[in-house]
């Protein structure tokens, strides 16, 4: 299969690049203070990465990507096809370093399976990254990676390198930088546009086949500044806290079920055959 290089002028030497610095920067027990010391020492490619998402992941863009993504109009796949696709996608500065794309979803399913999980959890755990194949359909990297946040209102403090926010046109619209925005008071998230990326796309792809806990998990998994921080409770409804305890489950595998041991996926081919079998059809909609 052909692969697909990320190009020489990504701010990030491959998507998982941002995963590692989350991982670094979450780990338990770490103090508001110790966030912005971490965060100073970002690599310059991450903290590029985050001044081009704050820049540019305006209302107007997210409205756009919604149309143009949320159709489901790239055609159907399998599962395993989605994932295959998605493991095209290679680092061009040491391709043969880091494990693939689906050793990496199958580290944190497999983590989720290790712990007693229901079945749906471990499928979560599986299909949460497929939506970065986005890369592969030409978004940049700030477009389809990055901590989620809303657009249409004004930015939490809670969001991590809040000041690159400053270059953003959004700041201009005395609408968005109220508290609410154009939102109501706890109108709930599933009224709230977040900034774009593969949360929010893996979240209408799946929307038809899986519970509301994985929904929820897929959906807001990198709203950092919500489900770690507490921001944002104003526009959520009381539904959205509680289904927010399943994002903060499912983060723990998100974040550390990544290691260098390589699952081996012949093996484990056939438990997946038969769990994608339960809850897709052969294809489904991309």
């Amino acid at each position: 299969m052909a692969t697909n290089v990320i190009p020489s002028n990504a701010p990030l030497k491959d998507i998982d690049e941002w995963d590692d610095f989350l991982t670094g920067r979450y780990q338990e027990g770490k103090s508001e203070a110790e966030f912005r010391q971490y965060d100073e020492k970002a690599t310059p490619g991450v903290a590029e990465f985050y001044r081009l998402n704050h820049q540019y992941q305006t209302f107007d863009y997210v409205i756009a990507k919604e149309k143009e993504y949320f159709g489901l109009n790239k055609g159907e796949k399998s599962i395993w096809e989605a994932a295959e696709f998605l493991n095209t996608l290679v680092d061009d500065s040491d391709p043969d370093t880091d494990l693939t794309q689906i050793e990496h979803l199958l580290q944190t399913s497999e983590a989720i399976r290790k712990d007693g999980h229901p079945r749906w959890f471990v499928l979560t755990g599986f299909i949460h990254d497929l939506g970065k194949v986005l890369c592969l359909w030409g978004e940049p990297q700030w477009g389809v990676v990055g901590d989620t946040f809303p657009v249409g209102c004004a930015y939490s403090k809670d969001i991590v390198f809040p000041e690159y926010f400053k270059a953003n046109p959004d700041l201009n619209s005395p609408l968005y930088q109220t508290k609410y925005g154009i939102y109501e008071p706890n109108c709930g998230l599933d009224k709230v546009h977040l900034s774009f990326g593969h949360d929010g796309y893996i979240g209408e792809v799946m929307k038809n086949f899986m519970p509301e806990e994985s929904l929820y998990m897929l959906r807001y998994h990198s709203f950092y500044s919500a489900h770690r921080h507490g921001a944002y409770r104003h526009l959520m409804s009381n539904h959205d806290v509680e289904m927010l305890e399943w994002v903060n489950k499912f983060n723990v595998y998100d974040l550390y079920s990544k290691g260098h041991t390589k699952p081996n996926v012949k093996e484990l081919k056939p438990y997946y055959d038969d769990l994608f079998a339960e809850f897709f059809p052969a294809k489904i909609a991309w």
